[in-house]
């Protein structure tokens, strides 16, 4: 059976806005302790159950220090990362068969005209990343075989430098800068120091003042 200090550490984790608190010390550990005591069933235990979790709380506290530092380091690296913004792009789901020819022989056109063209091939599904304007010759290609289209989207890309390789949380901390502010990553995807995020136009403005470091 877990420890206090266990479930006290675990309810911290799931709730991204308490950790934030705690790691800049925002948090009245009395109230947090009745409220961890409350959602995990036992406010209705031991007065010493409460002082275990307040007790478990601040020692997770100190535990979070490296994060803090590590967080710093992800702040000063993306104060570094330069931004290109690619409107007008769709998000096309495609079934998967067999790795259709021609989307290879589409990929290279669009390729040689130096325009937006990306692949992922899953288990079930291959999504391509493109221009609206190829929207026309996709739909012609594999009418049959478009699962979905999204359209009214724009690409996001980050360019990091090498540092991104060797810093860990880079990415999830955007990710959770994107989600806390209601904004939508419809895909994402990266390439050694570039990474592109997909979302909707509407979000474009929102994603950038969040990205203003």
């Amino acid at each position: 059976m877990p420890t206090t200090t266990e479930l006290t550490e675990e309810y911290i984790k799931k709730h991204p806005s308490i950790k934030d608190c705690l790691k800049k010390g925002l948090i009245n550990y009395s109230a947090l302790s009745r409220l961890v005591a409350a959602d995990l069933g036992v406010s209705n235990s031991k007065k010493s159950t409460n002082e275990a979790i307040l007790i478990a709380a601040r020692r997770f506290k100190d535990k979070l220090k490296n994060e803090a530092i590590n967080e710093d380091k992800i702040v000063a690296l993306l104060k570094e990362t330069e931004f290109e913004i690619k409107t007008k792009t769709v998000v096309v789901v495609i079934e998967k068969l067999l790795f259709p020819e021609r989307l290879l022989d589409l990929q290279k056109e669009i390729k040689r005209k130096r325009d937006l063209f990306h692949v992922i091939e899953g288990t079930r599904a291959i999504i391509v990343i493109t221009s609206e304007k190829y929207l026309r010759d996709l739909k012609k290609s594999f009418r049959t075989n478009i699962l979905s289209v999204t359209t009214e989207l724009v690409s996001l890309v980050m360019q990091s430098s090498k540092k991104i390789e060797t810093t860990p949380g880079v990415m999830a901390y955007v990710y959770s800068l994107f989600g806390e502010n209601g904004i939508n990553i419809c895909e994402t995807l990266s390439c050694w120091t570039d990474t592109i995020i997909v979302i909707h136009e509407n979000d474009l403005a929102k994603a950038m003042t969040v990205l203003k470091f």
